[in-house]
């Protein structure tokens, strides 16, 4: 039996992807997920399904209060799906419901990333509302100010850098194999 196998059976909570835009959620998820055997599910792309349209229209037509409700209720959704791997949105482990609900149901891992692996990351696309309000480098400042504290919150925090995405891959795993050999979450 291979360490991922031994893994798989014993992960009864999805594994949850929570950091900045550009940390590498999304990309890395659906490698941890093949990885892992798990499901992959992109929380922003649920959301825009069950929406009918982009993350970039729900913010202008409704604010981000609209989006960020209905960012609560679809990863609720997803969070009841058995084990799987969730790639969350930047802004979704800030909301006290939505980081409850990732305790209950899943293993959190905060993809940490420097600020100028995430300005190369995010620059390349042009889709991200939060940072059509002004300098991304600042706004990302500030989001790293604000937001890192409530990161620091999850189960897990593993780096991810310039590196190969299976750099993170492998990280998580393996931190996923400590803290399933040391008990935790097993069974709660």
């Amino acid at each position: 039996m291979s360490e991922v196998d031994a893994i798989t059976p014993d992960l009864n909570h999805g594994v949850v992807l929570v950091g900045l835009m550009g940390a590498g959620k999304s990309s890395v998820g659906r490698r941890l997920a093949k990885r892992l055997g798990l499901p992959f599910f992109d929380a922003d792309q649920e959301i825009e399904k069950a929406a009918g349209c982009s993350i970039e229209e729900i913010f202008n037509r409704h604010g981000e209060a609209a989006f960020r409700s209905g960012e609560r209720r679809v990863i609720a959704r997803l969070l009841e799906a058995g084990p799987h791997v969730l790639a969350t949105g930047g802004g979704a482990f800030m909301d006290p419901a939505t980081r409850a609900a990732i305790s209950k149901k899943g293993i959190s891992v905060w993809l940490d990333a420097e600020l100028e692996v995430l300005l190369e990351r995010v620059l390349r696309r042009d889709n991200r509302p939060l940072l059509q309000q002004g300098d991304p480098e600042q706004i990302l400042r500030g989001l790293i100010a604000e937001r890192a504290p409530i990161y620091a919150l999850a189960d897990l925090t593993v780096t991810s850098g310039r590196g190969p995405h299976e750099d993170v891959v492998e990280q998580i795993v393996e931190a996923l194999q400590r803290r399933l050999a040391n008990g935790a979450k097993d069974g709660a």
